[in-house]
């Protein structure tokens, strides 16, 4: 790039849909746990509320389309 010019900014939303769906799917993980910790499931509801709030959830924070990033390089 030229001296002078600044890379052009991404006027777009900072997230894309695989985001919001990864972000979804942790919410409807998380749901459900709570559902299965008040139904008495000591076993289950452990496991889908950490698979929600430590695993998909950062995930759909993290997550960058790679197709995009593609298109801004060039």
């Amino acid at each position: 790039m030229a001296k002078g010019k600044k890379k052009p900014e991404d006027s777009g939303l900072p997230f894309g849909p695989k985001n919001y769906a990864l972000m979804g799917a942790a919410l409807v993980f998380i749901i459900l746990g709570f559902i299965f910790l008040g139904s008495g499931d000591i076993t289950l509801a452990p496991i889908l509320l950490v698979l929600g709030y430590c695993v998909l959830f950062p995930i759909g924070i993290i997550w960058k389309d790679r197709a995009k990033n593609v298109e801004t390089e060039k």
